[in-house]
């Protein structure tokens, strides 16, 4: 046991050390009083009771430290407790008038008087003890502190229910658990009783005068957590949750790291099962690029490859800034790592095979992109420039120098495309898919919808405007899109790396897609405001190039499943390869010299499914 346990030990049972002497005294001129009526005490018996006091006191606490009295835990008194102390005082009881008859032959002291102190001393021993435990029992707590219901009684709840106990001060007092396991209802975790299940979080906040709710709840799923917050809602008090699950286990934070419930919380999916070992073996121990590093995918894409132990790690990305801070953040957790970051621009061709025959890379991660849908539709020549042609230079110089694998990261935007960025995005599709027969390099698409909290999307937009007081402002209210977070993301991207054998597109299977408008209403309520009374939802109309509904695949693209739980696979469809090299110089001369409308004709020939100005 630690130091401080011990002292804890000590000082408590110091106090109920203390607490047993006070009483033997009152419980001795109790009997006394009792016995003259409640009146004057004669001045013989006075001076005797008061006379033989110190006797009984050392009698009584020798014979008390003896019995165990001191052992037990008044948050726990007990049947047993009781035992313990008719023995102890009826057996000081037995020492004491021995002693007194021995020394006073009982002279002055009534007989009435050992029996009534014997009874006034269990009463005092003993009431005070259980009315402890029935302060304890229905939540009445001398400390002081927040009230706080934890929601979930499993090893997350017990860790932070320990975690709140053992700090000093209590600012958090834990008064109960909900769980929804009926063997764990009417028990008690270290001393909190677990009084409901979790659909009862609005009565137990109210029966219990609650004043915070604390969700441990860890590894719940999606769906869980925001049945959970609604009901957190409904009980009108604040709420946090502890952190993830991976970042409890990795150690990288404490159960006591409390958060607010974020909107990945809610939205994010159900994970999917991941070959870990084989994505580890065939990434580990290679020269690996990712282009756009420092943005959101790229970004993630680098932490959870720096995990795995790559040969090197090169990034490369045209913000500085964004570049700066993944590097500063892999070499301060990945010492050993041998990283290389470059600044420059996936179109440049020159920057791009300099990178290549400097490292000649096993592996390239395309990420870097241009991706705002409304900004591009006024940008076709910068959105054509970096998606289109800088894709062309990342993957050619990729064949010319060996690579092994070649993974594009696309998105569902470029299935049957409404704006420039999705053309875009489709035309460099076709691109990698048609040069993989062409080319020893395995190129891969891996297609997913949007990403939540990824820079440039709708999160960030919405938690601006709710810090400012509103309006949140969302296109359409039948708007639906498909959400994954980023780590899915990249995990995603990297297991396609491993199970790609050229020329496919994955997708993930994201079961149903979300309402921009119920994604705005979640994070008004958890920003603690009420949509449409203290948070204005406006609708302002689908913006140049933006669709209500997004889709994630062709229909000429034949899914078919794969070896991996929800991953899917869509065949590619072939072009002329002839035509598409031709149509892609003329892109590249209709970049340089600036000619906007003979790219949106390349876009529209190219790419004949894309339904530019034709949203909705």
């Amino acid at each position: 046991m630690d130091l401080t346990k011990s002292l804890q030990k000590l000082r408590s049972q110091g106090a109920a050390f203390t607490h047993d002497l006070i009483m033997v005294p009152a419980a001795w001129l109790g009997a006394y009083w009792l016995r003259f009526n409640l009146g004057l005490i004669s001045g013989a018996f006075s001076d005797r009771a008061l006379e033989v006091l110190p006797l009984l006191i050392i009698v009584q606490a020798a014979v008390h430290w003896f019995f165990g009295l001191y052992r037990g835990v008044w948050r726990f008194a007990s049947i047993q407790d009781l035992i313990r102390i008719l023995k102890a005082v009826a057996a000081a009881l037995a020492i004491d008038f021995a002693l007194l008859f021995l020394l006073f032959r009982l002279e002055d002291i009534q007989r009435s008087v050992p029996i009534l102190f014997g009874i006034l001393l269990v009463m005092l021993l003993t009431g005070p003890r259980f009315i402890y435990r029935w302060l304890k029992d229905h939540h009445i707590d001398l400390r002081t502190g927040e009230r706080v219901l934890i929601v979930g009684a499993g090893k997350a709840g017990e860790m932070l229910v320990r975690d709140l106990l053992r700090k000093s001060g209590h600012s958090y007092l834990p008064v109960a658990f909900v769980d929804n396991k009926k063997r764990r209802q009417g028990q008690e975790v270290r001393g909190v009783p677990i009084v409901d299940h979790c659909d009862a979080i609005p009565q137990v906040v109210e029966k219990y005068a609650i004043d915070f709710v604390m969700l441990a709840v860890p590894s719940a799923k999606p769906v869980q957590m925001r049945h959970l917050v609604e009901l957190c809602e409904q009980s009108g008090v604040p709420f946090r949750t502890v952190p993830e699950l991976d970042a409890l286990m990795s150690g990288r934070v404490s159960i006591n790291q409390l958060r607010e419930v974020s909107i990945e919380d809610l939205l994010g999916r159900d994970p999917v099962s991941l070959d870990w070992e084989g994505i580890r073996s065939g990434l580990a121990g290679k020269t690996i690029l990712v282009t756009g590093g420092g943005g959101s995918i790229g970004s993630e894409l680098c932490r959870q490859i720096a995990r795995l132990e790559p040969a090197n790690l090169l990034l490369l990305d045209q913000c500085e800034f964004n570049l700066y801070a993944i590097e500063m953040e892999l070499r301060a957790q990945f010492p050993m790592l041998k990283l290389h970051t470059y600044i420059g621009d996936v179109a440049d061709q020159t920057t791009v095979e300099r990178l290549f025959a400097s490292h000649t890379p096993d592996i390239v991660f395309h990420a870097a992109a241009y991706k705002h849908v409304p900004l591009l539709e006024h940008q076709v020549r910068e959105a054509v420039n970096n998606n289109v042609l800088g894709t062309c230079n990342v993957a050619e110089a990729a064949d010319r120098h060996g690579c092994a694998e070649f993974v594009l990261i696309s998105t569902d935007k470029a299935v049957n495309p409404a704006n420039v960025m999705g053309s875009t995005k489709r035309l460099a599709e076709l691109f990698c898919q048609n040069l993989d027969a062409r080319s020893a390099t395995r190129f891969i698409t891996v297609r997913f919808g949007n990403v939540l909290d990824s820079a440039g999307s709708v999160v960030p937009l919405f938690r601006e405007q709710i810090k400012s007081g509103g309006p949140v402002t969302v296109t359409h209210p039948d708007m639906e899109r498909y959400f994954m977070t980023i780590p899915e993301a990249s995990r995603l991207i990297m297991q396609a790396a491993v199970i790609g054998d050229g020329g496919e597109i994955f997708v993930l299977d994201m079961n149903d897609p979300v309402k921009i408008s119920y994604l705005a209403e979640q994070m008004i309520r958890l920003s603690g405001k009420m949509p449409g009374e203290d948070i204005e939802i406006r609708y302002i109309g689908l913006r140049p190039g933006e669709k209500l509904y997004e889709e994630l695949f062709h229909e000429q693209e034949k899914l078919q499943s794969t070896g991996h739980d929800k991953i899917l696979l869509a065949r590619h469809r072939k072009v002329d390869w002839g035509l598409l090299s031709t149509s892609m110089v003329d892109v590249q001369r209709a970049c340089d010299q600036f000619d906007e409308a003979c790219l949106m004709q390349q876009l529209q020939k190219l790419v004949p499914e894309n339904r530019i100005n034709q949203t909705g």
